[in-house]
Order: C-alpha cells, then sequence, then structure tokens
C-alpha cells in the first residue's frame, strides 16, 4: 500500500505565489525517496525546491536523511525554501545564472 504523499502546511501558499509570478509549478512530494518537493519553471529556466515550513521548530525543518542523500549526489540546481519571498528568490537567482550563462 502507497502512503500519501508528506506535504509541508506552507506548500500551498508558495506554489499560489510562484504561479502568480508567472511560473508553472509541478509537486514532485509524491514521488519521495529525497527528491524535492517542487519543480519549478519560468522563462525557460527550472528549479528544483524542497520546502521547509517555517513555522515548525528548527528540528523539524531538518531534512531528512533521504534528502540529505538526494541533495549531495544530485548535480543540478537544488534549493531550500521556507516561504514564498525565499522560493521567488530561487527563481529569480535561478534566472539571473541563467542570463549570465549565455551572455
Amino acid at each position: 500500500m502507497k502512503r500519501a504523499a508528506k506535504i509541508d502546511d506552507n506548500q500551498s501558499a508558495i506554489v499560489q505565489h510562484l504561479r502568480a509570478i508567472g511560473c508553472s509549478v509541478q509537486s514532485l512530494a509524491a514521488v519521495g525517496k529525497g527528491v524535492p518537493d517542487l519543480l519549478v519553471g519560468r522563462r525557460g529556466v527550472n528549479s528544483l525546491i524542497e520546502i521547509k515550513d517555517a513555522a515548525k521548530t528548527a528540528s523539524r525543518r531538518k531534512l531528512t536523511e533521504d534528502q540529505v542523500i538526494w541533495h549531495k549526489l544530485w548535480r543540478g540546481q537544488i534549493s531550500v525554501a521556507h516561504t514564498p519571498a525565499e522560493a521567488e528568490a530561487v527563481v529569480m537567482v535561478a534566472e539571473k545564472w541563467a542570463e549570465l550563462r549565455t551572455a
């Protein structure tokens, strides 16, 4: 029997905010195994974002063992966001980095 994906309480607000600034957002939460929560695209640039809830204690915001391993092994961009503003900053930095690479 497959378990339901565990989604942080703030994920919905973060997704809404990202969509409001023109992002496409795909939840990857059901994949599990340390894979980040969101795949976000904007202006031809993709970002992977792990969502952690800023309202929780620091010990409950830590990456799981699977997430730590996944982050270490992933050879591309991966970020952690606690708020809509942090998630937006991830997207903006990724866009700026992509612009600099093509300049």
